[in-house]
Parts: structure tokens; C-alpha cells; sequence
């Protein structure tokens, strides 16, 4: 009885020490307040509830201009979702908007008050409110077939809030 209870209560204990490590291992996922490049969306009115959202959360906001066309916009989101330094960096500071770019929607409207855009995918840096704080190409943030993990973190604390 003894070794039964002995053998129970050492199974109890790792089972919650690896549940804690799996607890703490996880890394929160970046915040989307549009997730996709989708070309029936009005990035006027998403852009609005964004700033609403980032109001209430105190975040920056990130608008990823792109498509689903693009191999580069695709691999920054493979990268953002399997690098959890960068997804808990994104978590923390920003929502990130997507808007599309495509034959079918290129936004021009929507897309005309920010500064020319030269390549895909292109992110803007707004504050909470909305204004324009930076305009960033991505070619400086990648690295071979992918992109860098310090140039992100890097770009990302910069234009992190003041808390």
C-alpha cells in the first residue's frame, strides 16, 4: 500500500511539473485584428476598429501590406508564428493589421495616404491613435530565404509604446 501510494504521488508530481513547463514554454500568439489578405475587406472600416482596439489595449498598430500571392508575405508569417520571441514581442506591443494587395483589391485608396510602397510585403507602423510613425521595407529585416530574428526584435523595440 505504501509503494502504491509512494508511485502515485511521484506520477502526480510529473505529471504537473510538465504540464507547468508546457504552461510556460507556450508563447502567447500576436494579436490580429485582421488576420488574412483578403481582398473583400474594407481596410477603411478595418483600419477604424484597429484604432479602436489599440486604444483600449495601448498598442501600436502594424499594417502588413501584402498578398497571398507573395512568397516573402507568406514567409514573414510562418516566421512571426515559429519564432516565439518575435510573437511574444508582437503580443505585447502591437495589433497587426493586414491588408491586401492584389489584382483583384489594391487597395489605392485606402493605400494612398501613406507613403509609396516599393515591395511586398510593407509594413507600417502607426501609434494607437493612428498617425504615421514609420514606413518599414522588409528587405532590411530578412536573412537568406526568411528573415532575422534580431532584425525584428530590433525593429520591434523600436517602435514599441513607452510604458
Amino acid at each position: 500500500m505504501r509503494k502504491r501510494l509512494l508511485t502515485i504521488l511521484v506520477l502526480s508530481a510529473s505529471l504537473g511539473v510538465g504540464s507547468w513547463t508546457a504552461r510556460a514554454q507556450s508563447t502567447p500568439e500576436p494579436v490580429y485584428s485582421v488576420d488574412k489578405y483578403d481582398p473583400t475587406r474594407n481596410a477603411t472600416a478595418d483600419l477604424d476598429q484597429t484604432i479602436s482596439q489599440a486604444r483600449q489595449s495601448n498598442k501600436r498598430i502594424l499594417l502588413e501590406v501584402g498578398g497571398n500571392w507573395c512568397g516573402w508575405c507568406r514567409a514573414l508569417e510562418k516566421f512571426i508564428h515559429t519564432t516565439p520571441s518575435v510573437a511574444a514581442a508582437l503580443n505585447s506591443n502591437y495589433l497587426i493589421m493586414k491588408v491586401n494587395m492584389s489584382e483583384e483589391n489594391r487597395n489605392q485608396e485606402f493605400l494612398s495616404r501613406f507613403p509609396k510602397i516599393k515591395g511586398y510585403p510593407h509594413i507600417f507602423v502607426l501609434e494607437k491613435d493612428g498617425a504615421l510613425l514609420h514606413s518599414q521595407d522588409t528587405g532590411p529585416l530578412e536573412e537568406a530565404k526568411s528573415y532575422s530574428e534580431r532584425a525584428l526584435l530590433d525593429f520591434l523595440a523600436r517602435w514599441a509604446p513607452k510604458k
